[in-house]
This record gives C-alpha cells, structure tokens and sequence, in this order.
C-alpha cells in the first residue's frame, strides 16, 4: 500500500471505484437474461429487501448512479423518497390560532412589551390598537391580552391548496341567524300593513271590486304560496330563472326574392352584419344620406320599434312594475284594466310633477324666468348637435340658427335698398338698386337705371357719343367723364416712365453683362492654373463658391461654356 492510501485510509476516505468497462461477450449476455426475464422464462431481480424489479422499467430508472452505490447491487432504493431527506408536513385540518391567550392579564408594564397596548407578543410599530394619547408604558392601566404564539406552519402539497383549511363553521350560523332576524322583520311588518288595512276598510272594498270586476276569477288565496303560483309566465321574466332547455329560436329567415341584408350597401364601415343570427341592427343607409322613411330596408331596430311597440314595451313594464308594488294587474289576462291604470297612473303623474312646481315657484319663486324667450333667440347660435343630407334637409337634430360676424350687415344708406356690391356689370361693382357704380352715392332708383341702359358702359373710352347728346349731363355722367380723363393721364404718364425705364435697363444689364463676362474669363484662368497644379499643393477649398451667381454671371457662364459637341471647340483657343 502506498503511504497515499495509508494516510487516506487512516482519515477515513474510501475512494468509490470507477466503473469498468463490459467486454462484448458480458454485455450479449446482459442483453439475453433481459429479453428473457421480460418474456417471463427467467426469474425476476431481486432488491436487498427481497422485492422483484419490474423488468419492464426503462434502464434510466433502475439503473444506480456509481457515486450512490458503488456496490452495484440491483434495487430501487434511489428512486423511492428518503425518509432523513423528508419534511415534517403540519396535519391537514391545523391552523393558526385566532385571538388571545386565555390567562390573566397583567396589570404592570413588562420590560419589552408594546408601548402602546402593553401586550408582549408585539411591538409598537406592529400595534394594531388605536394609537393611545398616553400609551401603556407611561399610564400603566388598560394593559392588553398577549395573543398566540405563531408557530410557522408546513404545509405539503393537499394543505396549501385545500379552500377550506382555517375556515370557522361558526361564521355561516352568524349569517343564517342574520337573514332569519331580516325574514322575521318583514313578515311582522306585512301582518301589521294588513291589520291596518283592515282597520281603515281599505281590503274590503278592493275585494268587493275585484268580484265586481271579474266574477269568474273571484277567489281568495291566503297562502304565499298560492299567490307566487298564481301567474305561470312570471318564472318567463328577463333575467330570472332562465333555462336554456325551454329555449325556442326562431331563425331570423327570408325568401329568395328578398335581397341580402349585407348586399344592400357594399361599404365596409356601413351597418354590421351578424352572420350567425342573420341581423342588421343599424341602418345600412345611414351613410349615404337617405332618409329611412324612403329606403325599402332601414334596420332590423327602425322595424322593431316602429308602430306601438315601444308603448306595448312601456306598459309591460309598467304592468311588471306595479306587480311587485302589490296591484294585481297583468298584461295578457286583464289588458283592459292595465290600460286604465296605466292612463289614470299618467294622469296623477303629471299632475303631482306640476303641482310640485307650482309649490316651488311659490316657495321660491321665479316664475318670470319661464316665461323668458328661447336660448336660440336669445344669443342666436347655440351647441346643438345637427346632421343634414346632401340637399340640406336636416336629418338629425334642430336646424341652426345662422350665427351673425362682428361687422355690420344690412346697413342701408344715402336712401339704397340693396347694399353697395350686389350689382356687376365689365368687371365694377355697383348698387342694384339704381345700377350706380359709384360708391356712397345718392340712389337714383329706376331713372338711374334708365340712364345707365342709355349711355354708355361706365369707365370706356367713348366720348363722342356722349358729346353728340344733346340731353344735359347729369352729375354722374359729369363724374364719369372725369374718372376716364384721370385714367387717360395715368395710362400715358406710365407710358412715358416705362419708355424711358426700358431704355436705363437696357443700358445697365449691358455694363453687369461686360463686368460678369470680364470676371468669367479671369475664373476660367484661375481654374485651369489651379487644375495644371499637384493636387498635394492645391490650396483647400480652392474650387468652392459661397454665394449665389447673378442672372448676369449665368450669362456670361453659358457664353464661355466649353461645349464637346461643339465642331468649332478646338479652334477657341487659337
């Protein structure tokens, strides 16, 4: 042994022996005694507590690590739970304990407790008491109880997900006990309503005009019970006691004449279309600007509540209503008298409505602010929300009222009935009224339209005809011929000064044009001295313009351009 192994053995360290290697002829047999034992002709293995292994399981299960038992033995034991490696698991049914110990309370501050209430098992920070003026630890009176020590409890797998673990039975009594106290209130209450129904003679007479009313269904039922069966069709009511096997569906169906709902309007953000219940609840056409009276199809919603249906839904309602307030009315078997309340119910409605205003307004009052205008005549635009067709019929919505500028309109002046602009004629605008293109002048009504359809048309160059006239000029013509002798000036005034300006132009681009042809000839040998240079000698930016070129140094550039297309190029230079 080498003195390794001695020192080894002498601390206790047994090195585990590394597996060796099957030769080919151990491994086939290897391989027969498994194919027989799992076809039963030879015995099972056998663990070391006398156990057979099941031949059938995987070799990755029943086969031992080497660093776990090196013995190499047949057995199971790896796979099975260690019991130094398992966990103590609280019973299932053990909970925290809830509330106080039951022992005397001390009477004297301890040395650690909690400074506000006095108990022990917390801290002041953890105090879940109302935080005392004056705490524990200073007063010395009103010392809590010390609750249960928490013990952290382990739980295993069925204990962490069990709904119930912790759960007090005493909770649900608590809940029983409350609902019978609220039963028992009200039924006192209805035996003492009926006493005092009783009392007043109030019963008896709607008894007697029940009978009066209907002899065949005159009985009386005493029972709840009798009463909570008396109507069938009361289990049908929306949203109670709905079961899906008495559930009829009539298919929302329709012949082959009749065209697609989804066909009638080919847009895609039009009315959606339910394919599994074949409904179009909205208007297909409501994009469009059709009115819904005109289209053959407007919504499965514009037919259902269309007629009187929505009043038939109304006195449903109001029949479910006063059912459950006690008057024993019903839609389908007394309609008659339904109607005659529901009409006698509107009748005292409207009534208490204005009776409550007329006792406010004089308790109040202002009264004389009902009676003030609308706000649309008020402040003549309002924020109402308005939808029109495309001929400018109002579809949805109150018409506006057309909303006024800050500037002055209709304003009539120098005795005019039309406003200065409402009449045109050769590009002058003038008054309707006399057909006067002078602005603020006098209206001359229907002679000044006579004398304009007589003369000539305002600022023209025709003096002739008016000289030759023999009839007096009147103030406007006079005005006229003044307007055409000032623009006669004008015209040939500017005539001269743009002669003259032509000619001082001409003059100047000719000089820019010497300048600009001058400075291109001095670029151009400039560029062809720098391009003859090394390009390690050339100076930065040697090439580079800033500014914009004048019209003038385009010109020159273009007349000293370089053409190669040009046959005479090669003779510039010569």
């Amino acid at each position: 042994m080498s003195k390794e192994e001695e020192s080894k053995a002498s601390e206790g360290i047994v090195d585990l022996e590394e597996p060796k290697k099957m030769t080919r002829e151990d491994w086939r047999k290897k391989k027969e005694l498994e194919e027989q034992r799992k076809l039963g002709n030879a015995p099972a293995e056998v663990d070391e507590e006398g156990k057979d292994i099941n031949p059938h399981i995987p070799q990755y299960i029943s086969s031992v690590p080497w660093y776990i038992d090196p013995s190499k033995r047949p057995t199971l034991k790896h796979q099975r739970p260690q019991e130094e490696n398992q966990k103590q698991f609280a019973p299932i049914g053990e909970w925290y304990k809830r509330g106080v110990q039951e022992k005397s309370v001390t009477t004297k501050f301890r040395k650690g407790a909690c400074e506000n209430c006095g108990a022990m098992t917390h801290k002041k920070k953890d105090c879940l008491e109302r935080p005392r003026k004056v705490g524990a630890k200073y007063s010395g009176t009103g010392m809590a109880p010390d609750e249960h020590q928490q013990i952290q409890l382990s739980m295993d797998y069925d204990g962490k997900r069990d709904r119930w673990n912790g759960y007090d039975p005493d909770e649900h009594m608590r809940i029983v006990e409350e609902y019978s106290k609220v039963d028992l209130a009200k039924r006192t209450l209805k035996a003492q309503k009926l006493q005092e129904e009783l009392a007043s003679g109030k019963l008896m007479d709607q008894a007697n005009s029940r009978k009066h009313l209907d002899d065949d269904a005159a009985q009386d039922h005493s029972s709840e019970d009798e009463d909570d069966d008396k109507y069938v069709d009361d289990f049908d009511m929306p949203g109670q006691n709905f079961d899906s096997k008495r559930r009829i569906t009539v298919r929302n169906l329709r012949i082959r004449e009749d065209i697609a709902k989804y066909l009638r309007n080919l847009d895609p953000n039009s009315a959606y279309y339910d394919p599994k219940t074949r409904a179009m609840r909205e208007n297909p056409y409501s994009n469009t600007g059709k009115i819904p009276e005109e289209v053959g199809y407007a919504g499965d919603n514009f037919v259902r509540y269309s007629g009187d249906t929505i009043s038939m839904a109304q006195t449903q309602l109001f029949a479910w209503e006063a059912y459950e307030k006690g008057s024993e009315v019903h839609l389908q078997a007394d309609p008659t008298k339904l109607e005659l309340l529901h009409q006698s119910y509107k009748v005292k409605k409207d009534d208490f409505k204005e009776k409550q205003k007329e006792s406010i307004l004089e308790k109040y009052g202002g009264e004389e602010h009902l009676d003030a205008p609308p706000r649309e005549l008020l402040l003549a635009q309002t924020e109402e929300y308005v939808e029109y067709s495309r001929h400018g019929a109002v579809l949805k919505g109150q018409e506006k009222a057309v909303a006024c500028s800050k500037y002055e309109e209709d304003v009539l002046i120098n005795n005019h009935t039309c406003i200065w602009g409402s009449y045109w004629k050769d590009g002058h605008w003038g008054y309707k009224c006399c057909h006067s293109m002078v602005k603020q002048s006098y209206c001359t009504g229907e002679a000044g339209k006579k004398v304009m359809s007589n003369s000539c048309v305002p600022f023209e160059d025709d003096v002739e005809e008016a000289e030759m006239s023999k009839e007096p000029k009147t103030l406007l013509q006079m005005h006229q011929d003044k307007m055409k002798d000032k623009k006669k000036k004008k015209k040939s005034k500017k005539q001269r000064d743009s002669d003259s300006s032509d000619e001082e132009d001409e003059a100047k681009k000719k000089e820019r044009l010497k300048k600009a042809l001058s400075a291109e000839e001095q670029r151009l040998r400039q560029v062809a001295e720098i391009m003859q240079l090394d390009e390690r000698k050339r100076p930065y930016s040697s090439l580079k313009e800033v500014r914009e070129p004048t019209e003038e140094e385009m010109e020159a550039f273009r007349m000293k351009r370089c053409r190669p297309d040009d046959p005479m190029a090669s003779f510039l230079g010569q």
